[in-house]
C-alpha cells in the first residue's frame, strides 16, 4: 500500500513520488499509443504533466507563495498554506498560472507545455473535430503528435526536476 506524502509534511519526497507518477503516467500514455488509444494516451500524458508541474511548484514553493499566499481547509479539516495546497492538488484550472509562475524558473518551455497538455486534456474529453468547435483538433494525427510532444518534453523536464532535487541535496 502506498503512502500518501503531501508537501507540506515532506517537500523532497513529495517531489520525489511526484515525478515516479509523472514518469509513469508517460509510460502509459507510450502504451496507449502504440494501441491506438489515443484518448486514453491523451488522458494519461496530460495526469503526466500534472504531477511534473505539482513537482515543479513544490520545488518552488515560496516562489508560488507569492501569488497564492494565506491558508486554506483541506478535506479532512487541515490548515494548510495555500501554495503547499495548489502544489498538493493541482487544479486543472490553475495549472496555467502554476506554469505562468515557474516560467521565471524554468522559462517559457513551462508554460509552451503546459499549454499542449491543456489542449490534450480538452481532446481526451472530445475527441476530434473537424469543424474546430468542441477540441482544437481537426484531426487525430494533429493530436498525437501533440500528445508524443508532451510525453517527450515532458519526461525531459522530469529529468530536469531530479537534477534539481539532486542538487538540493547537496549533490
Amino acid at each position: 500500500m502506498a503512502t500518501v506524502v503531501y508537501p507540506w509534511r515532506d517537500v523532497r519526497a513529495y517531489v520525489e513520488v511526484r515525478l515516479e507518477e509523472a514518469l509513469a503516467e508517460f509510460e502509459l500514455a507510450e502504451k496507449f499509443l502504440g494501441e491506438g488509444l489515443y484518448r486514453n494516451a491523451a488522458g494519461k500524458a496530460f495526469q503526466g504533466w500534472k504531477a511534473a508541474l505539482a513537482a515543479a511548484a513544490a520545488l518552488n514553493r515560496q516562489i508560488l507563495a507569492r501569488r497564492f499566499s494565506g491558508r486554506v481547509k483541506t478535506r479532512i479539516g487541515k490548515v494548510v498554506e495555500r501554495a503547499d495546497w495548489v502544489a498538493a492538488v493541482m487544479p486543472t484550472g490553475l495549472m496555467r498560472a502554476v506554469a505562468q509562475i515557474l516560467e521565471e524558473v524554468y522559462g517559457f518551455e513551462v508554460v509552451a507545455l503546459t499549454d499542449v497538455a491543456l489542449n490534450i486534456h480538452e481532446f481526451y474529453y472530445n475527441g476530434v473535430d473537424e469543424a474546430g468547435l468542441l477540441s482544437r483538433y481537426a484531426a487525430l494525427d494533429l493530436a498525437e503528435a501533440d500528445i508524443r510532444r508532451l510525453i517527450r518534453e515532458g519526461k525531459k523536464f522530469v529529468e530536469r526536476l531530479k537534477g534539481d532535487l539532486q542538487q538540493r541535496r547537496g549533490g
